[in-house]
């Protein structure tokens, strides 16, 4: 499909540059696709009312690192300033990474970072096109989790990081409560609504929680820009979905209940995971799905995610869900309507549009 079938005029007083307070007190635009869609606006803390007990909610447990790097380039008596995302753990000692500037940086390179009373320092030993790069680092396992976590910052999405600097409120605001496992490097941001009272409603409705786990990437920032979604390439991320949880799910199917995805990372993860039977396997690998209008969806049954980025992969998936018109009319509606969008912004209920758009 042609990417510019995805574009809209965003106002950018819609970006939300800070949460709702309570975080559950967010609006929900409810979406449900039909001839003419049905658009409903409620507010977060009203999910459990709008499904069924027996459904089951799956949640993303992904920790957010402080991946964002800045430290300084050193080859031979010349040093320049480097900035680098980490995106993609792949030893005990190294990262694929995203760097700028990155054209002139070499195979063999040395890259000094330093912070907090800490130094940290990594090789360049591959090179690939997008400015990315492999990094080895001068020590691995826990103590390179040490090190970043002493030099490195928390990489707060761009359309944020442009109009304010990342402060201390931000460690805070850009985990979910489900926060467990170290390696993404941007939030799950569907699961930022959630709060201790709101999962409280959720199990007096009998509703079941499980959780995957999808180490969101740096990729997930970066615009599309191919003219064409045939020639977009996704970055792959690690995830995993375990036997004890594939099997919870698929008795949730069984008897004819919903599986609801909370974010579309926990959607890419699950999806990743389901054989074309529909069947949920468990999983524990690296994934590059894209999903785009015309898939079939095997695993979930709703979606509950943010407002995504114009002409984004994630926009996309979310027309593949419920359709492109309908998606088009309902961030319309959102945008009217005074909705905050992205990362810190107020959610979105997705159901999926039975006759799914045709891909052209």
């Amino acid at each position: 499909m042609r990417v510019d079938q995805f574009d809209f005029e965003l106002p950018n007083e819609r970006i939300a540059l800070r949460p709702a307070r309570p975080r559950d007190a967010a609006r929900m635009l409810v979406v449900r696709p039909g001839q003419t869609p049905e658009l409903s606006d409620k507010g977060v803390r009203d999910l459990p009312a709008l499904l069924e007990p027996g459904d089951a909610l799956v949640f993303n447990d992904t920790k957010v690192i402080p991946a964002q790097l800045e430290g300084k380039r050193i080859r031979g008596d010349i040093e320049a300033g480097i900035s680098v995302t980490l995106h993609l753990r792949s030893a005990a000692d190294r990262w694929k990474a995203f760097v700028r500037p990155a054209k002139k940086l070499q195979i063999d390179d040395l890259v000094v970072f330093e912070g907090n009373g800490a130094r940290l320092t990594a090789t360049v030993r591959e090179k690939a096109d997008g400015g990315e790069v492999l990094l080895v680092f001068d020590c691995s396992g826990p103590d390179l989790d040490v090190a970043i976590a002493q030099v490195g910052h928390i990489p707060l999405p761009p359309y944020i990081a442009q109009k304010r600097g990342e402060d201390e409120q931000d460690r805070q605001d850009y985990q979910t409560i489900f926060a467990e496992k170290d390696g993404a490097v941007a939030a799950p941001t569907a699961g930022l609504h959630f709060t201790p009272e709101l999962l409280e409603a959720i199990k007096a409705r009998g509703i079941e929680m499980h959780r995957v786990t999808l180490h969101v990437g740096a990729g997930t920032f970066l615009p599309v820009k191919a003219d064409d979604t045939n020639d977009h390439k996704m970055h792959a991320e690690w995830g995993e979905v375990s036997g004890e949880t594939a099997a919870a799910l698929q008795a949730v199917k069984a008897r004819g209940n919903k599986v609801v995805s909370i974010g579309t990372t926990s959607l890419r993860i699950l999806e990743s995971a389901a054989q074309e039977t529909g069947t949920i396997a468990p999983f524990a690998d690296e994934t590059s799905i894209f999903i785009t209008p015309g898939y079939k969806f095997k695993a979930i049954d709703a979606l509950m995610t943010n407002f995504h980025l114009p002409r984004s992969t994630l926009f996309m998936l979310v027309s593949a869900l419920s359709g492109l018109e309908t998606m088009r009319a309902a961030y319309q509606h959102a945008i009217d309507t005074e909705y905050r969008f992205y990362s810190y912004g107020d959610a979105s209920l997705l159901f999926p549009d039975a006759s799914q758009d045709a891909p052209s």
